[in-house]
């Protein structure tokens, strides 16, 4: 068929009928979205000559991920949730609330309910035999001061790339914590070092990313919530430094100031102070947070998450 046959008013049209914007009743948000993505949808298949069984694939495709349980991986894959971060960045950027730290992408495997420690906390149940990994840093607030009681909540794969809950093999809560800073805003954790991950091989995830030529692998990273009273609520990760894919991760969550360096410590004294027996890592890391103001889009999102069993 040739592209670009429809008038656009028939299109304007039937996006408007089919989203029910003239028709009482209803959610008038939601009509108003409805109307603008099929508009938009209809008038990309007319200008792009889809098929119809372009269209009907892409229709089981979508199915087929909602049963995979992947469309959690395809928003960030496709860079819808990193889009997300990039437009809050800007209407925070123009509120004048720029210089806390970078938000990045939260991702699909955050399980809320992990164990609360003050101050310091040990992720690792002991049972993956992985590089030993102490991260330690400062929670303040935009002008310096320390945020006493604020609670960092972490989280990250294991050494195969694999969470708990997720993963059978390991413990509920293994590798995640929520830890309560000190009066002076000070956090620290022992881990160890984790892994990077891939999608589900064969998965619907890795379908569309080999599709458009694209890998399906994230770089190393730890996640984090960082929330305290009177301040907006920072959902961010940092990243491994060195890993093959730091610049190349399919969900695009990768940010310039969220690569701290590692420090590798074999002095004997501080493996003492440790408590370990092997040379381990050490990452510093400051969360600057950025106050609470009203008239700007919150950044606690709701969204379906996976829960605890």
């Amino acid at each position: 068929m040739a592209s670009g046959i429809i008038e656009k008013s028939i299109i304007q049209d039937l996006a408007r009928r089919a989203s029910g914007l003239d028709t009482d009743g209803g959610d008038r948000r939601i009509k108003e979205i409805m109307n603008r993505v099929l508009g938009d949808l209809f008038q990309a298949i007319d200008d792009l000559d889809i098929s119809m069984n372009e269209v009907w694939s892409a229709v089981a495709y979508l199915g087929a991920a909602g049963r995979n349980n992947e469309l959690g991986l395809i928003a960030p894959g496709i860079g819808l949730e990193h889009f997300l971060d990039l437009r809050l960045d800007e209407e925070e950027r123009r509120a004048g609330l720029a210089g806390g730290t970078s938000r990045t992408i939260e991702g699909p495997l955050y399980i809320a309910g992990a164990p609360e420690c003050q101050g310091f906390a040990r992720l690792d149940d002991g049972s993956d035999q992985g590089e030993v990994l102490f991260m330690q840093g400062q929670v303040r607030d935009q002008n310096g001061k320390p945020v006493g009681g604020a609670v960092v909540d972490v989280w990250h794969a294991n050494t195969l790339g694999n969470y708990s809950h997720f993963d059978p093999q390991q413990a509920p809560y293994n590798l995640r914590r929520r830890i309560v800073t000190d009066t002076e805003g000070r956090y620290r954790f022992r881990t160890i070092m984790p892994s990077g991950y891939s999608t589900p091989p064969g998965g619907s995830t890795e379908e569309l990313l080999f599709a458009v030529g694209r890998h399906g692998h994230r770089p190393a990273h730890i996640h984090f919530f960082v929330e305290a009273p009177a301040h907006r609520h920072l959902t961010t990760q940092i990243n491994i430094e060195g890993d093959p894919y730091l610049f190349e991760d399919f969900a695009f969550g990768t940010r310039n100031d969220l690569i701290p360096p590692v420090i590798r410590i074999s002095d004997p004294k501080l493996m003492a102070e440790n408590q370990v027996q092997q040379p381990y890592a050490s990452i510093e890391f400051d969360f600057v947070l950025m106050p609470a103001v009203e008239g700007i889009a919150d950044t606690i999102v709701e969204r379906e998450r996976a829960k605890a069993a």
